[in-house]
């Protein structure tokens, strides 16, 4: 039987695959397994629960609501806040967990269960382990003053966007803004954080969430409005938020796309001119440009590579004790202030660097070089070969040898398919190209699948 939680959460087609039974029945064994501590204490277990504007997301709520308090649990609603936003309200008020209703960037027709720990922080796979395992057990059935209370969280709002601003180094007067909030669920508090910030946000992209309209043209996968609205608006810098803002792009005043590992190169160098990039340090995946390198390099910024999900960048920030990591697709961390990728903090905080140095987002992004990169997915092979291959290791080597120092290659097998993804940098797209090419005809030959037996 596969695995509930995938990398970032529960997640499937709402009302098919995310029903309300299995969203009452989760919160049941959620609140059986993270509700143990305080019940030892001889307490009710105190969860945070926030959604983003997704219409399914009002009855799956409800279900984990009445899932919660059926099971003796107190419940903060925050309703439709970002999911950054739930984990910093988690820790504030010191819950003893939280969830969040979200499918992030994902379309409006799915949804998604994440579960947080107490402090804000995601759960550790064998405690997700152990909620799964939960589901089989009879629910939690206290009685009369025993069940859970739910309660509007009044201030959450408001609690998210204060600390915002108190994280930052710099005020943002001086600046023109547009903001995509990607019909989600910065659509709120966005627009609000930015100008109390002290920018001035001369138009919002996707801020009229319907329940359906999420994610659909606007958005950080979904750049072309945010540029037309920054060149038309004459503004400084264009700030794009997913679904669920736990992401952010940007765009410059040109209209450029300014992607994740240009952000990081941004926040890393300021961070580090100021003192705070603990052990001059940037983590980030291995699927992060060779720009981002040699730009850290020259900024005497060291970086550290971690498999690619953000998950895998939180675990090397906590065990190291470093402040900033992310990756290309936006999920920037900024362990000073957060527990997740928050794309309202990064946001501000690369406007304050703009702020802060009296640059344009282009000057500042300019430092790293992006090499083109072709990406080719070989599907029907042997992953679990990739590295042991003496013909792949061998056709790996030639290529390397080929680039020297001016690309790079990356074999990644697939965690739940029989694909390999071949990714190779290069100085020009046409040598990527005819690289990735032929390394991806090798791995084709060499690891293909045995055909079933009759």
């Amino acid at each position: 039987m596969p695995r509930l939680f995938g990398t970032d959460g529960v997640r499937g087609l709402a009302n098919r695959e995310v029903t309300p039974e299995l969203a009452l029945r989760l919160a049941q064994a959620a609140a059986h397994v993270l509700g143990e501590g305080p019940r030892s204490e001889g307490r009710r277990p105190l969860a945070v629960l926030a959604r983003d504007p997704r219409v399914s997301g009002e009855f799956i709520a409800a279900a984990v609501a009445a899932g919660l308090a059926g099971s003796g649990v107190d419940v903060e609603d925050a309703g439709v806040i970002p999911t950054p936003a739930t984990a910093f309200l988690i820790a504030d008020i010191g819950a003893d967990f939280g969830v969040m209703i979200s499918a992030s960037h994902n379309p409006a027709p799915d949804n998604g269960i994440k579960i947080f720990a107490r402090g804000g922080t995601k759960l550790p796979d064998e405690v997700e382990d152990r909620i799964e395992a939960a589901l089989e057990r009879p629910p939690l059935a206290p009685t009369g003053a025993d069940v859970g209370r739910i309660r509007r969280f009044a201030d959450a709002e408001d609690r998210y966007v204060v600390h915002l601003i108190e994280t930052l180094p710099h005020r943002l007067e001086g600046l023109r803004i547009v903001l995509d909030c990607a019909n989600g669920a910065a659509a709120g508090v966005s627009p609000e954080a930015f100008t109390l910030a002290g920018a001035q946000v001369v138009h919002v992209v996707g801020n009229d969430p319907d329940g359906v309209n999420i994610n659909d043209g606007v958005g950080s996968t979904h750049l072309e409005t945010l540029q037309r609205a920054v060149l038309e608006h004459g503004a400084d810098a264009g700030i794009a938020h997913d679904g669920d803002a736990d992401r952010c792009l940007a765009v410059d005043a040109t209209g450029a796309v300014i992607d994740g590992d240009r952000i990081m190169a941004v926040l890393a160098a300021g961070m580090q001119e100021r003192g705070v990039l603990r052990e001059h340090t940037l983590v980030a995946t291995v699927m992060s440009n060779l720009g981002l390198h040699r730009a850290m390099r020259d900024a005497g910024i060291e970086v550290l590579e971690t498999r690619v999900g953000d998950r895998y960048v939180l675990e090397t920030l906590g065990e190291r004790g470093l402040s900033l990591g992310g990756e290309q697709s936006g999920h920037v961390i900024m362990s000073d202030h957060a527990t997740t990728g928050d794309g309202l903090l990064t946001g501000l905080h690369l406007l304050a660097e703009m702020a802060r140095t009296g640059r344009s987002l282009a000057e500042l992004a300019a430092r790293v070089t992006i090499y083109p990169q072709v990406l080719v997915n070989v599907r029907e092979v042997d992953r679990a070969r990739v590295e042991s291959d003496e013909g792949v290791i061998a056709a790996v080597a030639a290529a390397e040898a080929e680039l020297g120092d001016s690309g790079r290659v990356l074999l990644r097998p697939s965690g739940t398919e029989p694909v390999v993804r071949v990714m190779v940098e290069a100085a020009d797209h046409d040598t990527a190209e005819a690289v990735a090419a032929r390394l991806a005809d090798v791995v084709r030959e060499r690891l293909a699948l045995e055909p079933a037996e009759a």
